[in-house]
This record gives C-alpha cells, sequence and structure tokens, in this order.
C-alpha cells in the first residue's frame, strides 16, 4: 500500500536455511537496543518497519470510526510521534513483539487525540512517511466487513502485511537471479493444497517436466517460508518468540 518500496530482509545465510539472523542487527533489536542511546540508528530502523505495516494503522483508525481525512491526519502524526526521541526511549523490551508495541502505543495516541481539541489541524506540517492514501482507502472499502473487534482486525491486516512483504521480497531475489518469469508462473502455488496444482499445465508452459516443475514450487515454497520467518524476526526481540508469532499469524487469518 505505501509509496515506499519493501525493504528486503537480512540475507544472513541463517536466514536463508530457516532459522532468524541475529537478533542483535534485526530493526525490532536495533529500535530496543540503540533507541535509548543511538536514536538516529533506532529511527532509521522503525521507519522501516512503520514503512511496512502503516496500512493496517490506518484500517485500524478507519474501524474505530474516524473518517478518512482524520484517519490520515491521526495515521501520520503518530508517526511523527513514533519516531521522536522520547517515543523511541519509551520502547519497553519487555513488550517483546513491536505488533503489540505498534498497537498500544497508537491506541494512546488516540485517546491522547481525542482528548484534546482537534481544532488544530494535526501532522506538524511535513508528513513524515510518503502513503498512497487514496489506494489505502480503495483497499479498505474492497474488503469484506467484519464482525472482528478493531484490534482482532489490526492483527489480521498486521498478518497479510506481512506476507505482502514476503512475497516481494521472494519476488525480487527471483527477479534478481533472472527468474522472473518462473516466479510469476509459481507464485499462485503458494496457496492452496499441493494436489490442486495443475502441476502438467504450467510445466508445458514452461517448457518444464512436471517432475522438474514441482521440485521449482517446492523451492519456491522453502524460499518464501525462510523469507517469511526472516521477515517475523524482524518484529520480535528474541529467537523463541519467533515461533509463537507464526503461530499467531496463521491464527489472525484463520479468523480463530
Amino acid at each position: 500500500m505505501s509509496t515506499l518500496s519493501p525493504t528486503l530482509p537480512s540475507t544472513d545465510p541463517a536466514a536463508a536455511r530457516g532459522r532468524p539472523a541475529s537478533f542483535a542487527t534485526t530493526r525490532w533489536s536495533v529500535v530496543l537496543l540503540a533507541g535509548r542511546h543511538d536514536t538516529e540508528r533506532a529511527r532509521a530502523a522503525l521507519g522501516k518497519l512503520c514503512a511496512t505495516y502503516w496500512y493496517p494503522l490506518y484500517a485500524y483508525a478507519r474501524r474505530r470510526g474516524c473518517t478518512p481525512p482524520d484517519a490520515q491526519d491521526l495515521t501520520q502524526a503518530f508517526f511523527a510521534r513514533l519516531l521522536e526521541r522520547q517515543s523511541l526511549a519509551a520502547a519497553d523490551p519487555a513488550r517483546g513483539r513491536f505488533r503489540s508495541f505498534i498497537l498500544a502505543a497508537m491506541k494512546n495516541f488516540l485517546a491522547d487525540e481525542w482528548a484534546k481539541s482537534r481544532a488544530q489541524r494535526r501532522g506538524g506540517g511535513e508528513p513524515t512517511l510518503s502513503l498512497d492514501w487514496a489506494k489505502a482507502e480503495r483497499h479498505y472499502h474492497q474488503e469484506p466487513a467484519e464482525g472482528d473487534s478493531p484490534d482482532k482486525a489490526f492483527d489480521r491486516r498486521w498478518a497479510l502485511a506481512l506476507l505482502d512483504a514476503t512475497l516481494a521480497a521472494v519476488e525480487a531475489e527471483y527477479k534478481q537471479d533472472d527468474s522472473a518469469e518462473l516466479f510469476a508462473a509459481l507464485r499462485g502455488t503458494l496457496v492452496g493444497e499441493r494436489t490442486a496444482q495443475p502441476y502438467a499445465e504450467l510445466g508445458a508452459t514452461l517448457g518444464l517436466s512436471e517432475s522438474a516443475l514441482k521440485v521449482a514450487v517446492h523451492r519456491l515454497r522453502k524460499r518464501y517460508r525462510a523469507r517469511l520467518r526472516e521477515e517475523i524476526s524482524q518484529t520480535v526481540a528474541t529467537v523463541e518468540e519467533v515461533d509463537e508469532e507464526m503461530r499467531h499469524l496463521f491464527r489472525s487469518l484463520g479468523g480463530s
């Protein structure tokens, strides 16, 4: 949704094998470790996270009853405050996950803003991030009507944002390997049951045997899973939280 290009996760060999890279260098850990001492570094790391996950916050504000202009102002102003020194210093390692931190911060921010007079336009002038509000609103209206609470709806959009970022990262890898055509043909195999995939038809289109195509699909899915774990590792503070956050992601998508 953002006009900013997603930042690719680390290419650490451990991550490529499905294990998270050193947590001393992940984006959220940079925020937690450097926020009190190296504000510029922490702000840059936090900005990369926000650029990927701003839409769930915008949609959260809309679900809380904000009009599109108010949701835009509030989301942009939230980022402005979040990227300030005092907000970074308040990042608490005990909160663990970026998902939990940013939703709690947004709730507190909205409570503060709604307690103030709305006479003055929010955001402080220059936008903090370059965001495509029109596209966000179209996306919001295209989503099915939800009976979930705003918190559960946020978690679902957070999960979808992670999947989108992962898909974009894998696509970029395939393009770098001059395999963009292969990725375009196989991306549909990342969803659905293996037995439902038209391997023979796809193989004929790509000039591959069915067995060779199945190998290519297996490699794509393995690459995608490794990248998803790496993307999640960027949003938690410890190695142990990756699997737990993976389970939460799939629960959020399943509506349970």
